[in-house]
């Protein structure tokens, strides 16, 4: 009880000394929507399948590093012919991400470098009503180029981030790739 204690006064104390510098900072929003292409063990029984989410970077002033909360669905179909299943997999989660940008925000086209942790919950439908799910950590990591669109802030982001899932000895791979726009500062 007295760690937990000495933890909040440190945490608060933290967010306190940080405060004027975090407000002068910017968040931008985004939506995306892709393909989701299974790989390794995932490959031999799903085909490929299709992914959406949304998503938030915080931009830390001064510097070309935000953080990024994500959050994401996708689904995938069994291949009858490998797995005598017509089901689907369902893969719900959430991502927290750093985000490295190789070339400043004025830039008409910035390379973004994320890596991240997350967690997912992973549903298997086999039809006839069996079903089963798991909520497991999973890890990710890939890159992104974001187009200026005008004279506005929006930009067009097209992106992939390797994905893992590890869950009872084994990995649910998976790459996403996706198209979307991001609206902020």
């Amino acid at each position: 009880m007295k760690r937990l204690g000495l933890v909040l006064i440190a945490v608060a104390m933290l967010m306190t000394a940080t405060r004027p510098v975090i407000a002068q900072g910017h968040l931008r929003y985004s939506v995306q929507a892709g393909l989701l292409m299974p790989m390794g063990d995932y490959n031999t029984s799903s085909k490929l399948g299709w992914v959406g989410g949304v998503g938030a970077t915080y931009w830390l002033p001064a510097v070309p590093v935000g953080i990024r909360a994500d959050l994401s669905y996708s689904q995938t179909a069994f291949d009858s012919a490998v797995t005598g299943f017509s089901g689907n997999t369902k893969i719900l989660g959430g991502m927290a991400s750093v985000v490295y940008a190789l070339n400043p925000a004025s830039a008409p086209a910035r390379i973004l470098l994320t890596g991240g942790v997350g967690i997912y919950n992973v549903k298997a439908d086999l039809g006839g009503g069996l079903s089963g799910s798991s909520t497991k950590v999973g890890f990710g990591a890939g890159a992104a180029v974001a187009f200026k669109l005008g004279p506005s802030s929006t930009r067009l982001i097209v992106g992939s981030r390797f994905t893992t899932i590890h869950s009872n000895g084994t990995s649910l791979n998976f790459l996403p790739i996706t198209v979307g726009l991001s609206f902020g500062k």
